[in-house]
């Protein structure tokens, strides 16, 4: 799930490879909230936030 994830914010969002490995660092046990570690460092805005959201209901 992580991977796809990862693949989703690369391709969808655009989001920085540099910015999703920060995260990963700092994600600490629990790489369920991944996106949740980007947006508290202010590595994703809330409207990227809420696609993720979405992105996770379908996924």
């Amino acid at each position: 799930m992580q991977a796809k994830m990862i693949k989703f914010l690369t391709d969808e969002l655009a989001i920085p490879s540099s910015s999703i490995e920060f995260a990963l660092r700092h994600n600490e046990g629990t790489p369920d909230f991944l996106h949740m570690i980007l947006w508290q460092y202010g590595l994703v805005t809330l409207p990227q936030l809420d696609q993720i959201f979405d992105w996770l209901e379908t996924a």
